[in-house]
């Protein structure tokens, strides 16, 4: 309970923030310079002094890291510490390329257990609380991370892993778990899955969740409320920075507190690069300031989000960052036309008859996008064999896209219970060649 409280009182001012920063900044960069191969070839190559480097003043002058560099990196080229110093590696599933790896010393797992302890007290979990984690574990960060973050904070953990839905609900129920720590979709799943076998979500234990490992709309949130009873949070965190662990919400849900003492933002123009001031979209930039094993300067995230500086009704200082919005390398381009699938998920929240369920089927030929068709999940109650009733509704989810996207896209509604559901992240863009349609 003394740590739990330790955990929450960690406010500083905006000056503290600020000292805390500029001193965070030399030494991230010094310690990459000095030690990180690709750092010190990086700034050598640019001609950039690392002495210049003064903190926030100039620090844009650091060219941003790419998750191509890290791949280039594989697998141990942004190692900045003897080997022997690395205790654990974690990697991304490297699906699209070779995987991303990272590194972490004793003092990185120790500060980042901590970071996740935080994210999980601001939520709202206390020792008292007993946290199933439906995440991964493995290469992949949430797992441990989530883990590791829990026990620092004192909650009792039940570290089931993913799938296996069936026997997660039984024990879910005997063991009285008050906290679920998954995937969005996967929440949705086991609620579903629940209330197949006869089991009503309601009757369960649960009060927080907190979710991450890929976006969650307000309308998902809703949803997951109202089946399972509880507070849907969302944390945020990424392997090439450190993990979960870099932002989360309080109960407030006004964003997510970015832990600003650890991780240094920044918001640019994903087209010129340029550093964009709190308020404005745009892509987020990282920059973990104690990390040691593998460290990591200007990483440009991809996801698309913007900083809220004004102070938090929680009391917290810290800054914000809004939920994404979509990902730079996520948009899609259908004839001319700049589509993001959370525009889309957006759009069918609204309808009642569908399920948060849905897929996009990208149609190329010959590798370009030549038609949108959206798969849309009717609910139990939105089924009907009325004809007419299922195309007056197709209609109105096309005339509704047409206004948000200035597209039309080509609209399928499916049976409830028939697109696939995932243990892990929802897969929701599929790719289809000419030849496969």
């Amino acid at each position: 309970m003394k740590l739990q409280k330790e955990l929450l009182s960690k406010n500083w001012s905006w000056n503290e923030l600020e000292e805390i920063q500029e001193i965070g900044l030399v030494k991230a960069v010094r310690h990459a310079y000095t030690n990180s191969p690709f750092y010190r070839q990086l700034f050598n190559e640019t001609g950039l002094n690392p002495g210049k480097i003064e903190g926030k003043a100039n620090f844009n002058q650091i060219p941003f890291t790419t998750k191509n560099d890290l791949r280039q990196a594989y697998p141990y080229g942004m190692t900045a510490v003897p080997l022997e110093k690395i205790l654990r590696i974690h990697a991304s599933s490297g699906t699209t390329g070779k995987p991303i790896v990272a590194g972490y010393t004793r003092t990185d797992l120790n500060w980042w257990s901590e970071a996740v302890a935080r994210i999980c007290a601001m939520a709202g979990v206390t020792t008292k609380d007993i946290a199933q984690v439906s995440f991964g574990y493995g290469l992949f960060t949430g797992g441990f991370g989530l883990h590791y973050g829990l026990e620092k904070l004192g909650a009792t953990v039940v570290p089931f892993s993913s799938g296996n839905t069936e026997r997660q609900l039984s024990l879910m129920k005997d063991f009285q778990t008050s906290v679920l720590v998954s995937t969005p979709s996967f929440a949705l799943y086991m609620a579903e899955t629940a209330s197949n076998l006869g089991y009503d979500p309601l009757d369960f234990q649960l009060k927080i969740g907190l979710f991450g490992g890929e976006p969650c709309s307000e309308a998902m949130r809703e949803e997951i409320e109202k089946k399972w009873g509880l507070i849907a949070t969302v944390n945020y965190g990424l392997t090439e920075v450190v993990g979960p662990g870099v932002a989360g919400e309080c109960p407030h849900k006004t964003g997510m507190h970015i832990l600003e003492d650890l991780y240094y933002p920044e918001i640019i123009d994903p087209e010129s690069g340029a550093v964009l001031p709190d308020g404005h979209s745009g892509e987020l930039v990282l920059t973990p300031l104690l990390k040691e094993g593998f460290p990591v300067l200007r990483y440009r995230t991809g996801d698309i989000t913007r900083l809220i500086a004004e102070k938090c009704s929680c009391g917290r200082n810290i800054r914000r960052m809004d939920y994404i919005t979509g990902r730079s390398d996520d948009m899609i381009i259908i004839k001319g036309v700049n589509v993001f699938p959370s525009q889309i998920e957006e759009v069918l929240a609204g309808f009642k008859e569908v399920s948060p369920h849905y897929q996009l089927i990208l149609h190329k030929t010959r590798g370009t996008i030549k038609d949108l068709e959206v798969q849309v999940e009717l609910t139990p109650e939105g089924f009907t064999d009325r004809y007419k009733a299922l195309e007056a509704l197709e209609r109105r989810i096309k005339q509704s896209l047409r206004s948000t996207l200035s597209l039309g896209p080509r609209i399928t509604l499916m049976e409830p219970g028939s697109l696939e559901r995932t243990t892990g992240k929802a897969k929701r863009v599929v790719e289809k060649e000419k030849e496969d349609i």
